[in-house]
């Protein structure tokens, strides 16, 4: 199974390896993740800090110089090694092993921190999503703390997009690899806890209307300079206010949360 999944994302990676992705859209991206993750970082450096996949990296600036700078080892992990290829020729000093997060290569009680930016989102099963998830219970040292982002269940548009066949998606151009399973803002918890986490804070982020944003993306790329891009991001991001309304698990895309080992 390891290898059928490793097999799939290669081609995913060589893929956009050869078409350039949209490097607008990746810069919203980015800066949506930055800002999720900025503050919970912590005041004083730590020893190891991983990233459960070298996407963002492979593909655009990400957040390495973010988390790296707050690590004494900083480390990326991806089942497609063309992903990690990717990523260590944008950052030469960065760590990185091929791994895959249901399996892995660490010893239990060593990491200090696991980012998991929409990785888990991509499996056919939530027994898939849970066996990874203790995977990063047993590897993170006691009161070590995972930052996890999933694809929304709550957001009525991705319900939908998970009720339809992944090749219809993917004829639309409406997704460009495969989305699996995930869980909304009461299920995951629950799993988290059930596992042995402490959640401390449960959040949305992306609250874009990310298919509009992605085509209008590319437009904009296309036939405009960088004063327009900068406006385009800017209006892009103001967006993000949704997350302190009532209703921000209706509109963002990711249900994101910060836990605690117990």
């Amino acid at each position: 199974m390891t290898r059928e999944k490793a097999d799939y994302w290669d081609e995913v990676a060589e893929e956009w390896r050869v078409t350039p992705p949209q490097a607008l859209w990746r810069l919203h991206s980015d800066a949506v993740n930055l800002a999720l993750l900025r503050p919970w970082l912590p005041t004083d450096r730590v020893p190891y800090i991983l990233k459960t996949d070298a996407f963002d990296e492979g593909i655009s600036a990400g957040v390495y110089p973010l988390l790296a700078a707050r690590a004494d080892c900083f480390m990326e992990m991806d089942i497609a090694v063309p992903m990690l290829y990717l990523a260590r020729k944008r950052y030469p000093e960065l760590q990185v092993i091929g791994a895959d997060a249901r399996y892995l290569p660490f010893a239990a009680d060593s990491l200090a921190i696991i980012v998991s930016l929409s990785t888990l989102d991509h499996y056919r099963s939530r027994q898939e999503i849970v066996s990874s998830l203790r995977e990063f219970h047993r590897v993170l040292r006691p009161t070590g703390q995972l930052w996890l982002t999933l694809d929304n269940l709550a957001n009525p548009i991705i319900r939908v997009r998970n009720a339809l066949p992944f090749q219809w998606l993917k004829r639309l151009g409406l997704v460009p690899y495969y989305v699996g399973v995930t869980y909304g803002p009461r299920g995951l918890p629950r799993v988290l806890q059930k596992i042995g986490f402490e959640v401390v804070e449960t959040s949305a982020a992306m609250h874009c209307p990310r298919v509009l944003a992605v085509a209008v993306s590319r437009l904009l790329e296309r036939y405009t300079g960088q004063k327009t891009h900068r406006r385009f991001l800017h209006f892009l991001l103001a967006f993000e206010r949704l997350s302190h309304w009532p209703t921000r698990f209706f509109t963002g895309h990711f249900v994101a949360v910060r836990a605690v080992k117990r």
